[in-house]
């Protein structure tokens, strides 16, 4: 039975892995752009267009479906990754892998930096990522694949995020930033921590309020609380390379603006 449920798993994940037909919110990114601003540490947001990315995106209401780690190429010598592999993934079908920028040549991203972290944090959140390379996903636990079948599943908007997490066991690494997430946590880094508020009881402050920080579980992350977070920012390539837009290639502004005059005139002419 687990032999046959784990064939039909597999099955079922390359069908939701599959790159269906979608427009993009922005374009992408050149690689060269791209590798030219990442640093260790980054986490790349990525807009996919898998069946599993349509429903992520319509549970975590975001346009980030997918996020990568990246490490850098000399973090994974001695690994067998290929030449030029340069991040950390959890990939539903393959597992926890190396894949290279190429990958990721098509799609709109979304660079997120951690603020503040050290050589030494760096190292061991990366190093955490790489420590799992070759762990995979339980395919055998068909129900946690299929509910990705519905894109847009009819969910109250509070139960969403559960909705991510269900899992036999081990929490679900159909959601890539599961992942990500632990590495940050294992040098409790925050990324969107629960916040309380409690008075501080102190004689000299009767009426001062301190926050208090409560750890998320990692398997409720997605890849959008990267992008949210407090504490990290957001890097933007074409901008850290030096945007002018004195240097911008526009297409022909004579026939775009006739074209905005006549449909200025049409709705003048309708009132």
């Amino acid at each position: 039975m687990g032999t046959l449920s784990g064939w039909f798993g597999a099955r079922l994940a390359r069908y939701l892995s599959t790159d269906v037909h979608q427009q993009g919110s922005a374009p992408p990114t050149r690689t060269a752009r791209l590798l030219a601003t990442l640093q260790p540490g980054d986490v790349l947001l990525v807009e996919g267009h898998s069946r599993f990315s349509t429903a992520i995106k319509y549970l975590t209401q975001s346009t980030w479906s997918h996020a990568a780690l990246y490490v850098g190429t000399e973090a994974l010598q001695g690994t067998g990754a290929p030449v030029g592999h340069c991040f950390v993934e959890a990939d539903v079908v393959e597992g926890v892998r190396s894949v290279a920028a190429d990958l990721f040549e098509s799609y709109h991203t979304r660079i997120c930096r951690p603020i503040g972290l050290t050589a030494p944090d760096t190292a061991l959140i990366v190093g955490y990522a790489v420590a799992r390379l070759g762990h995979r996903y339980d395919l055998r636990n068909v129900w946690d694949l299929a509910r990705y079948l519905l894109p847009t599943p009819p969910v109250p908007q509070r139960f969403r995020r559960r909705m991510l997490s269900l899992g036999s066991g081990d929490p679900t690494r159909a959601i890539c930033s599961t992942l990500i997430a632990q590495a940050f946590q294992s040098i409790r880094y925050p990324i969107l921590p629960r916040v309380d508020t409690q008075s501080r009881d102190a004689p000299d402050c009767p009426g001062c309020i301190e926050e208090i920080l409560r750890v998320r579980h990692h398997s409720l992350f997605a890849p959008r609380d990267f992008d949210v977070s407090p504490y990290f920012d957001i890097i933007k390539p074409t901008l850290r390379q030096g945007f002018d837009f004195h240097g911008v290639q526009w297409g022909d502004l004579t026939f775009t603006a006739v074209t905005v005059r006549v449909a200025l005139t049409t709705q003048e002419s309708d009132q």
